[in-house]
């Protein structure tokens, strides 16, 4: 069986939903297709947007940023981390060369860690990545201190073949073997669809078709102190949350299943508040629901996706001063029409799987 290895950063939920989504339809037009997974990523958020089987291989080759939440970033834990994985590179390299050789992978395909371009390049398989930005991108913004890891990253990614480069992107000039072999394309927007109607989510959350729906969501790691308490100001509204640490409230619905995803109740809400993240954002604009978001600062991803947000979507932009400090007057205020024409490609797992099928035919 040809085989395809996928590797997932090390860095919440979002890039790991997104690159199953991509091997969603890798494996719907390549149903012969051995695929591993390297993540670290729960097979059960896999298996969400997967339905077919696969091999799940527990690496982290990356950390990305260490987080308190979904929104606050830990520099010095960062930093150690990185420095850690990048002092056992050669190690990691050697073990997952032998892996790869034991299997007889055929292709690599990742979703961003560096390190995985100089895994590719020792075990001599060619290498694919998909993103919106690298790693080296938000490390650069935050100076003297990360230079060297910074540096390290793009040399690694200096070795990849190919690059697939997602909206909402950073120039990703650190790419440059992609760049001088013409292996840059642009796609469309990944991501999930809902996999029900409107009127059976409805039933299965036991929500009321005529009231106003709000999903709040932001991501695998949440946020601290969500001010839940605000909802007693909308008592003739229906909030959504995947919180499993939210109140018992009565206009608030948990979700606890672990086959349902955030993309899959968008279709019955009127508003979506989130944190900037490319997967939420992506599927959001895929069903059409106006999008508030919470501005982040020292994440220089955030800026991009932001500017995404209002060029092409109904929103709002709201501060985390206008989240955690207020009534959240932000909910009943008009929306903000987007800049441009909101027409954005959303094939983009389409595109990257045909060419995946186009490398093993």
């Amino acid at each position: 069986m040809p085989k395809l290895y996928v590797a997932i950063t090390d860095h919440g939920f979002g890039h790991a939903t997104r690159t199953a989504a991509v091997v969603a339809e890798i494996q719907k037009q390549c149903p012969k297709l051995d695929i591993i997974i390297a993540t670290t990523s729960p097979r059960w958020l896999l298996e969400s947007y997967l339905s077919q089987d696969f091999t799940h291989r527990q690496r982290a080759f990356d950390v990305g940023v260490v987080q308190a939440d979904s929104i606050q970033v830990d520099k010095p834990a960062t930093l150690a981390k990185i420095n850690a994985i990048r002092d056992r590179s050669a190690e990691i390299i050697a073990e997952e060369v032998k892996f790869l050789k034991s299997h007889q992978v055929d292709l690599i395909f990742a979703d961003i860690p560096p390190l995985v371009a100089g895994i590719a390049k020792a075990a001599k398989i060619p290498c694919w990545m998909a993103g919106n930005f690298g790693w080296d991108f938000i490390y650069r913004d935050w100076g003297q201190d990360f230079q060297e890891i910074t540096d390290w990253s793009a040399d690694l990614y200096a070795q990849c073949d190919r690059l697939f480069r997602l909206p909402f992107y950073e120039p990703m000039t650190s790419f440059s073997k992609a760049y001088a072999n013409n292996q840059v394309f642009d796609v469309g927007l990944t991501g999930g669809f809902p996999r029900h109607p409107p009127t059976k989510m409805r039933s299965l959350l036991n929500l009321q078709p005529d009231k106003f729906t709000v999903l709040l969501t932001f991501g695998g790691l949440s946020l601290q102190q969500i001010p839940y308490h605000n909802l007693a100001f909308f008592p003739d509204w229906q909030f959504i949350t995947f919180d499993r640490y939210a109140p018992e409230l009565p206009n608030l619905t948990k979700i606890h299943s672990q086959i349902l995803r955030p993309v899959d109740v968008m279709p019955i809400c009127d508003r979506i508040v989130s944190k900037p993240g490319y997967s939420t954002l992506a599927e959001a604009y895929r069903t059409g629901v106006p999008f508030i978001c919470l501005t982040r600062d020292g994440f220089l991803e955030a800026q991009t996706l932001i500017a995404g947000v209002q060029d092409y979507m109904q929103h709002l932009v709201i501060s985390p001063a206008q989240f955690y400090q207020t009534n959240w007057e932000f909910l009943r205020s008009p929306l903000v029409a987007p800049l441009k024409t909101p027409n954005l490609e959303t094939n983009g797992e389409v595109a990257i799987a045909q060419a995946v099928q186009a490398f093993f035919s």
